[in-house]
């Protein structure tokens, strides 16, 4: 029993060291990962390579199919080009797995102390975050060893070699066990190495072998089924077009097995070795016949699952990648542009408040399930920041994740102020049969495009961070706020003058005022941040020019 469980504890340590390096990689090459993916689309060589090569880097083809399909759910590639680079990246880790079979074990130690050493060192840093890499490539030669030290004794076992010998014969059974191995292991990988110390104990003949490992491919294929199962349609069309691939690999094979055994057994090279081998080739040219059939394949897959429309009329976010959560960079960025996505609701608020204004009753009810939908943006949004973990953020991200959360708050607040506005409108204005005067019609039209205006700046500000424009909104916020005194006091003296459509209207009137200069506040509100942050910028440079004179 204590031995079973150190070979599960290694086999844990090796998706751990895995996931260790693909965080790390993410965290400092993801943005431009990202980029040599969604470039690499448009010719299905390109394709083929970056699968390859970015698999390679991460040391998982899972990461790679994760990002594919993040794209592919959002609308940014298709179907076809996301299937090449799938493709790559079964090369990819076939690739790696090779590699990590070498006799390593002298780095394994030296990894792990130069990673801890930079990772404690400077953990914020991109040095930090390469230390961690160090780590988690260290954990995986480690723990490759660990799986064949605790899998021998296990296989040498009388008990295992008997249920094991059933495994002669029978090809479907024989892969059908290979795709659970790959299941229960969360690795292929891991599930080809016991597969290797099988064969090199002599627990089973070579033919099972290579039935483990096709069937070893096919549960991968599975796994990723799994894991896209809660994606949308365009997710799991990624992961299902790879199950298929896979699976058309294992019936064009598998009845050749028995032949290819044979004439590898005659190269004199130990089964081990043979069984690492047949994996990397077996992937090489499986995908490579593949590449030409995308095109079909996701047809097929478009096919069998369709897109289900959406009973629910809200708004959903749609930049909200989870893959992205390791990459704060990435996560952030898609934050903000979700964030963009409330301002431009909040604008079309806006405008249909003026149309309100106007008599325009029938959008009182559009305005209301707009506010809906800006709850919802900030709802999504407000969770997906929770998901990042702060700690591994930098100082700049750390800000910006602040900032973030800031805007969509005074975005959600904002289209509160305009639901409660246009219905007060409505209710006290035109239900009764009361109209503004035309004068305070034409100021109320005046605050209104002023409102539009500094909103759609604002949002430029929190997009680009820009000085400039952050002091242009700045004197844009004191504007507004001397125009709306103004007009307040306008109307106080329309009152004195006995208008009888001002003193109609009058809190109605007022109320709206109050409610613009605060739609005001919140709309400029990022201008500070900005201009905060370029004064603390300029306070540290002063310190440093202090420091250098003493």
């Amino acid at each position: 029993m204590l031995t079973l469980l150190h070979l599960l504890s290694a086999i844990s340590l090796l998706v751990w060291g895995t996931h260790i390096v693909r965080t790390g990689i993410m965290r400092v090459f993801g943005a431009n990962l990202r980029r040599v993916l969604s470039n690499s689309i448009e010719k299905k060589p390109l394709a083929f390579v970056a699968g390859i090569g970015v698999t390679a880097l991460v040391q998982s083809s899972n990461a790679t199919a994760l990002l594919v399909t993040s794209f592919v759910s959002q609308g940014l590639v298709a179907l076809a080009p996301a299937l090449v680079i799938i493709l790559g990246a079964d090369v990819g880790t076939a690739v790696m797995a090779r590699i990590l079979t070498f006799d390593l074990s002298w780095l394994s130690p030296l990894l792990i102390f130069v990673g801890v050493a930079f990772f404690l060192s400077r953990k914020q840093t991109r040095a930090g975050q390469m230390g961690r890499v160090c780590i988690g490539l260290g954990l995986i030669l480690l723990a490759l060893e660990l799986i064949v030290a605790a899998a021998t004794p296990i296989m040498q076992a009388s008990g295992v070699k008997v249920l094991f010998s059933s495994l002669t014969g029978d090809v479907l059974l024989d892969a059908l066990t290979g795709a659970i191995f790959a299941i229960i292991s969360y690795s292929s990988l891991a599930a080809v190495l016991l597969t290797a110390t099988l064969a090199a104990t002599g627990v089973i003949s070579l033919k099972v072998s290579l039935c483990l490992v096709i069937g070893a491919n096919l549960g991968s294929g599975l796994l990723a089924m799994i894991n896209a199962s809660k994606m949308n349609a365009a997710g799991r069309r990624v992961a299902l077009g790879s199950t298929l691939f896979k699976l058309i690999g294992c019936v064009i094979v598998l009845p050749f097995v028995g032949l290819l055994s044979t004439q590898l057994a005659r190269l004199g090279i130990p089964d081990e070795e043979l069984v690492i081998y047949f994996h990397m080739f077996y992937n090489l040219i499986r995908c490579l016949a593949m590449v030409p059939l995308t095109a079909p394949m996701a047809k097929i897959c478009e096919m069998m699952i369709a897109d289900v429309p959406e009973d629910d009329p809200r708004l959903r976010p749609r930049h909200l990648d989870v893959s992205a959560i390791d990459t704060p960079t990435l996560a952030l960025a898609n934050a903000a542009r979700e964030t963009l996505r409330m301002g431009d609701v909040v604008e079309h608020m806006l405008i249909l408040n003026r149309e309100v204004m106007h008599g325009k009753l029938a959008q009182d009810r559009e305005v209301r399930r707009l506010d809906d939908d800006v709850d919802v943006l900030y709802t999504a949004i407000k969770l997906y920041l929770a998901q990042i973990n702060k700690e591994g953020l930098g100082e700049d991200d750390s800000r910006r994740w602040a900032e973030i959360i800031e805007m969509a708050l005074n975005l959600e607040q904002a289209g509160d102020i305009i639901e409660r506005m246009t219905g007060d409108i409505t209710a006290k204005s035109h239900t009764t049969r009361r109209a503004f005067s035309p004068e305070g019609l034409v100021e109320l039209e005046a605050l209104h495009e002023k409102l539009l205006d500094n909103l759609r700046l604002s949002l430029g500000v929190f997009l680009s961070n820009d000085l400039t424009s952050a002091r242009r909104l700045r004197r844009s916020k004191h504007r507004f706020r001397i125009l709306d005194r103004r007009y307040a006091h306008a109307h106080v003296d329309r009152l004195h003058q006995h208008n009888v459509q001002s003193i109609e209207t009058s809190s109605l009137h007022l109320g709206l005022l109050g409610d613009m200069k605060r739609l005001n506040s919140l709309f400029c509100a990022v201008a500070y941040n900005v201009l905060d942050q370029d004064e603390q910028e300029d306070e540290q440079r002063e310190n440093s020019d202090d420091m250098k004179r003493v």
